[in-house]
C-alpha cells in the first residue's frame, strides 16, 4: 500500500494527485515571480524571485516523474484541464498583505502534504518529496519570518481571513483538521468552500495561462 500522497487509490488517481501538485507549484511560482522587481524592498525582489524559481523547478520535478515530455504537460493542455488550486491562481499584485498571506497558508498546506510524499513507498517519490521538503523549509522560514512582523496589522489579519477558506479547499481533506489545528482555526463548512475547490478555477486564470503558455504556443510543435 503507499500511503502517498493517499492510500488505496489507483495509479491513475496518484497520478492525477501529483499532478495537482506540480500544477499548484508551477501556476505559484509564476505569481511569485510577479513580484520580481516591484517588491516593497529590494531583499524581496531577491526573495520571491528564488521562491518563484524553486517552486517552478518543484513543478518540473514532478512533471518529469508523469510524462517523458515534462514541458508539454506543463505547458501544452488547454486551461481547463490544470488541476492547481484557486488560491494559487489569484493575483495579488500589488497588494503586499494578501501575498504574504497566501505564502503562509499555503506553506502550511504543503509541508501536511509532502509529509505524505515522504512517506510514499515509491522510493523515487520519497526521494524527490524529501529534497523539496529540504528547499520548502527556507520557503517557510521566510514566511514566518514575514508572518511575525505582519501579524498585528489589520491588513494582513483580513487577508488571512479572506483566503482560509482557499487554504482549506488546497489542503486534502485528511489534512484539513491539522491545518486547522496549527492556525487555531474551525474548518469552513462545505458551502465556504465552494469554488475555491480543485476544479474551479479563479478570476483571471485565463489570463496567466495565455501568458505563460503564449511562446510555446507562438511556434506549436518548434523544438526549443
Amino acid at each position: 500500500m503507499d500511503p502517498g500522497p493517499s492510500s488505496n487509490h489507483s495509479s491513475a488517481q496518484r497520478d492525477e494527485e501529483w499532478l495537482a501538485i506540480a500544477d499548484d507549484e508551477l501556476v505559484l511560482g509564476w505569481r511569485d515571480s510577479e513580484w520580481t522587481g516591484i517588491a516593497p524592498v529590494l531583499e524581496e525582489d531577491v526573495a520571491f524571485s528564488s521562491i518563484a524559481q524553486n517552486e517552478i523547478g518543484h513543478a518540473r520535478a514532478l512533471y518529469q516523474l508523469l510524462a517523458e515530455d515534462a514541458d508539454a504537460l506543463a505547458f501544452d493542455r488547454p486551461p481547463e484541464e490544470y488541476r492547481c488550486s484557486p488560491l494559487v491562481q489569484l493575483r495579488f499584485v500589488p497588494d503586499w498583505a494578501r501575498t504574504i498571506a497566501r505564502r503562509v497558508l499555503y506553506e502550511a498546506a504543503d509541508e501536511l502534504r509532502l509529509e505524505r510524499l515522504k512517506a510514499s513507498s515509491d522510493e523515487a517519490v520519497a526521494g524527490l518529496a524529501a529534497k523539496i521538503d529540504r528547499e520548502e523549509a527556507y520557503h517557510r522560514m521566510h514566511a514566518q519570518m514575514w508572518h511575525d512582523r505582519l501579524r498585528d496589522e489589520l491588513r494582513f489579519q483580513e487577508a488571512v481571513d479572506e483566503l482560509w477558506p482557499y487554504a482549506v479547499a488546497t489542503a486534502e481533506p485528511d489534512d484539513r483538521e491539522r491545518l486547522g489545528g496549527l492556525f487555531e482555526r474551525e474548518i469552513p463548512d462545505d458551502g465556504l468552500l465552494q469554488g475555491k475547490e480543485r476544479g474551479s478555477h479563479a478570476e483571471g486564470w485565463s489570463e496567466l495561462w495565455e501568458e505563460m503558455t503564449m511562446v510555446r504556443r507562438s511556434v506549436p510543435g518548434a523544438a526549443w
